[in-house]
């Protein structure tokens, strides 16, 4: 007896049933059908331009004030169809290339997963996340400094002195489904204190990691709670939205202004969206992974969906049934597509 959750839903979070989750990639063999894909309503820049960096690195960017403040990393592109935050660094370098500079600190801007996003065909735009792998799953030193090779580990590799080099990161993505846009702040509660200083989006996550390896902003001291790297990742809507490259666009400006390399009249002349009037955050408790082929759910697989009493029915995996753990249970990052034993079926987990 699934109690209520599609119109607690919809009274809490503005998505709506059927629509899935944050960070749920969908690989070729699952890609679904034309008439099922959301349409594709930004174009793809050509970053070409940007290739030759001043770094060594291709695509890789930096600028160096002179003047003592933080080493800032912005980066985009992490997986290839995820093309608003393509628009912002390349909006944003236009800018550069016309005689904006920091006012304090450093400046980092990489293009990250360069090779995937070469592939992007607006045809069939699920195709083109990754080459071989997850990029945003291989931060691990024991996977980076290990023996295994793929485009992406590749990739990471060159893009790591520039990780580790910075003490603030904002990491630009997009969704495959259509989802309030989301700021995931790692497993750390000073990465939400940030989030809530820059004031933006509505929805903010504290989560448990991702189970199939580590993401960039949990890399190093930005999981550390006790050190003062942070580090944001920030989901700006469905994938392909026009809202979305707005959302991209204003994060990257208020992030310079909140890290001080940019000044406020900047920021105020570039900002295109007021600010929400408040922001919740979302605290995973448990993640709930897939022990069947079977594995359905039993009420809306909706990202921010709310179910409203402990002890409701989500989902059935054989013979186990996953229920509510407590009042008001937030369904997070809930998989649909493609989903398979040992992956993350959905998050659990309650606005705080």
């Amino acid at each position: 007896m699934a109690e209520g959750p599609a119109a607690a839903a919809n009274a809490r979070a503005p998505v709506q049933p059927g629509r899935s989750s944050p960070d749920s990639g969908a690989d070729a063999a699952a890609l679904p059908p034309a008439t099922e894909r959301p349409p594709v309503e930004l174009q793809a820049p050509d970053i070409t331009r940007w290739r030759v960096g001043t770094t060594g690195v291709d695509h890789v960017h930096a600028w160096d004030s002179g003047v003592p403040g933080p080493r800032v990393l912005l980066t985009a592109l992490v997986h290839g169809n995820e093309i608003c935050g393509a628009i912002a660094l390349d909006a944003f370098l236009d800018e550069v290339a016309a005689g904006w500079r920091p006012r304090r600190g450093r400046l980092v801007v990489a293009f990250a997963n360069v090779a995937a996003y070469e592939r992007f065909d607006p045809a069939n735009p699920f195709a083109s996340r990754c080459v071989d792998e997850d990029l945003n799953r291989v931060w691990a030193d024991e996977v980076l400094l290990g023996p295994r090779d793929s485009v992406e580990l590749r990739r990471a590799r060159e893009l790591r002195p520039f990780v580790d080099a910075s003490d603030s990161v904002l990491d630009i993505h997009s969704m495959s489904e259509p989802c309030a846009p989301l700021m995931v702040c790692g497993t750390v509660d000073k990465n939400a204190v940030w989030a809530r200083q820059l004031g933006l989006p509505e929805y903010l996550l504290v989560d448990t990691g991702h189970p199939a390896g580590l993401r960039m902003i949990e890399r190093g001291p930005f999981g550390d709670p006790r050190a003062p790297e942070r580090a944001l990742l920030i989901e700006c809507g469905q994938h392909w939205e026009r809202a979305a490259a707005d959302i991209a666009h204003d994060a990257l400006t208020r992030f310079l202004g909140l890290t001080g390399l940019a000044d406020e009249a900047w920021v105020r002349r570039r900002i295109r969206l007021p600010l929400p009037p408040r922001q919740r955050l979302v605290r995973v408790t448990e993640a709930v992974v897939a022990a069947t082929p079977g594995f359905r759910f039993l009420v809306p697989a909706v990202g921010l969906g709310v179910v409203a009493k402990a002890g409701t029915p989500i989902a059935v995996d054989g013979d186990r049934t996953v229920r509510a753990p407590y009042d008001d249970t937030v369904l997070v990052m809930p998989g649909t597509r493609n989903l398979k034993p040992g992956a993350t079926a959905v998050r659990l987990g309650r606005f705080e």
